[in-house]
Order: structure tokens, then C-alpha cells, then sequence
């Protein structure tokens, strides 16, 4: 970890306050360790509820082994765990955890649903929406390169700092939600929104919200546009789309706030903006579950 990463224990105490928000409700939930099926001098530390589409962070003895969703998880030095709970997923969803010294845990996390109100979108040029199938072929090697970007698991530990905003301004689109693109007066239904929209001008510099290793970068994606991913360690990457700028190239060390690009309204767009969103591996998360208002 950066020597301006915070302690394990800062970064669980601190982030489960974050994590461990509704983001309808704003309630606060338990941060008291899960339920499990042996005592443990050293039980694991994790959330005992999390909102649909949050990273969720907890604490092991170091040395544990760690499975979650048919995944081994990387334990940090100091025992540090992430994962992440889809958009989809009802929960409850089980951890595994083994100590060294041969103790079994499996914690139970409940998962709070969350609401998707369904956004109509117009003006987006209709090609984006209803590619031919030369562009439609495209657009999947395209996907294809990011997807593969995203599968990098380092023992990195960036994903343990304190997340600022990558731009300031208003949010134009949200997580989650239902897209349907009005296309000659009719409606095409789209995937929900895989991150968070920002109204903000063209030009506007881009920071890097946590520090991390560039692992993809092109400025002439045919949807998203000027594109960069950055690798936070254990899975865990954020995306920044739209982009009028890239700065940065494949295999960069950027740090918190440092410009990684300028925002824009490449790819399919209907204005400037920057479209933040955040992975672990395939999992698509909320960033706004990470983040403290803007000031």
C-alpha cells in the first residue's frame, strides 16, 4: 500500500460507516461482525447488512483464506478482504472464511434492495443506440478489450484510501437505473446505467478518485469514447467515460488527484459530462456509495 494510504483498521472503521449507508433510505446499519459458525479470538470483521451495488470491505486474521461467490479472495498484510455486491444480487450472500490455525467462519450479509426508476433519454444519435452490424461488431471487440482490462487481481491495497470526486457538479445520471433510448419516436430499452453521470463543462480536468495502475486507455471507443480504467487493487477499477482528453497510457502509476483527462461528450452522449463507474471484476458498483456529499 502507498505511504498515503490509511491503516487497515482507519480504513475499516471509516469505510464501513460509508458501505454500510442505504442509499434510499440513508439509514445506518450494524457494523458489527456477521453471524458465523465458530468462535474466533480473531473473528472476521464485515458488515452485517450492505446496499445493492456496494464494495464491501472487511477484516481477517492475516493468513486467513477467503471465498466469496466462488472466488478466492486476496487478504491483505494486516487482513483487509473486498467484494462486490451486484445490482441484481437479493441476498443474503455467504463469506468462507479459514484461519491458519484451522477455525471456520461462514458470515451471512444481508443485501438491502434499492429502487431503479427508469430513465427516457433523447438525442442520442441513433446509430449509438442501434448499431449496423459492421458498428455492432465493433463495438463488441471493443468491450471485449475493457472487459479483459478488468479481470487484473494485484495485492495492491489502493481501494483502502478515502475516495474524493473526480469532478465536482451535478449528478445527471445515476446508478442502476433503467435506460430506454427514444430512437425515432419509439422506445429501446438498454441496459441499466453501469455508473454515475456528472454534468460538468467540456474541458473540465478529470483527477484520479484513488491512486492506482492504468489498465486501459483509448481516446476513440465507439460508445464510451475517450475511456480509461484504472486498476485499485483486488479486483477492484474505476472507469471514466466520455472523455474529451486521455493523459494517460496502459501501465501508468497515477495517484489520488492527480488529471488523468478532461471531460467531454464522446461516444454516446447527449452533453458533456463525465460517466464515473466502478468494477470489482464483472460486478458493477454504485460510486456514489463510496463517496461523501459535495461540498
Amino acid at each position: 500500500m502507498s505511504g498515503g494510504s490509511k491503516s487497515i483498521a482507519h480504513a475499516i472503521s471509516s469505510r464501513w460507516v460509508i458501505f454500510a449507508l442505504s442509499f434510499v433510505t440513508g439509514a445506518m446499519w450494524s457494523t458489527a461482525p456477521a453471524s458465523s459458525s465458530a468462535a474466533s479470538a480473531e473473528a472476521a470483521q464485515f458488515p452485517q447488512s450492505v446496499s445493492q451495488g456496494a464494495l464491501v470491505i472487511g477484516k481477517v486474521a492475516p493468513g486467513s483464506k477467503v471465498r466469496y461467490a466462488d472466488r478466492d479472495l486476496l487478504v491483505g498484510p494486516d487482513g483487509a478482504v473486498v467484494f462486490g455486491v451486484g445490482r441484481d444480487e437479493k441476498g443474503p450472500v455467504n463469506v468462507d472464511v479459514r484461519e491458519r490455525n484451522g477455525e471456520h467462519e461462514r458470515l451471512t450479509i444481508e443485501v438491502t434492495p434499492r429502487d431503479w426508476p427508469v430513465e427516457r433519454i433523447e438525442g442520442v444519435p441513433p446509430e449509438t443506440v442501434e448499431p449496423p452490424p459492421d458498428i455492432a461488431e465493433r463495438i463488441k471487440r471493443e468491450q471485449a478489450r475493457v472487459v479483459a482490462a478488468r479481470q487484473r487481481n494485484d495485492p495492491r491495497e489502493e481501494f483502502l484510501e478515502t475516495f474524493v470526486w473526480p469532478v465536482e457538479g451535478r449528478i445527471s445520471g445515476r446508478f442502476g437505473n433503467q435506460r430506454v433510448y427514444v430512437v425515432k419516436g419509439k422506445d429501446v430499452p438498454k441496459s441499466p446505467h453501469s455508473g454515475m453521470d456528472i454534468a460538468v463543462p467540456q474541458g473540465t480536468p478529470v483527477k484520479a478518485p484513488a491512486g492506482g495502475i492504468v489498465t486501459f486507455a483509448d481516446a476513440s471507443l465507439y460508445l464510451t469514447g475517450g475511456t480509461i480504467l484504472i486498476d485499485h487493487g483486488h479486483g477492484v477499477s474505476s472507469n471514466f467515460l466520455h472523455l474529451s482528453r486521455v493523459d494517460v497510457k496502459v501501465g501508468d502509476r497515477v495517484e489520488q488527484g492527480q488529471v488523468i483527462g478532461a471531460v467531454g461528450m464522446t461516444g454516446r452522449a447527449t452533453g458533456p459530462h463525465l460517466h464515473w463507474g466502478m468494477n470489482w471484476f464483472d460486478v458493477r458498483l454504485d460510486p456514489l456509495l463510496l463517496m461523501e456529499p459535495q461540498r
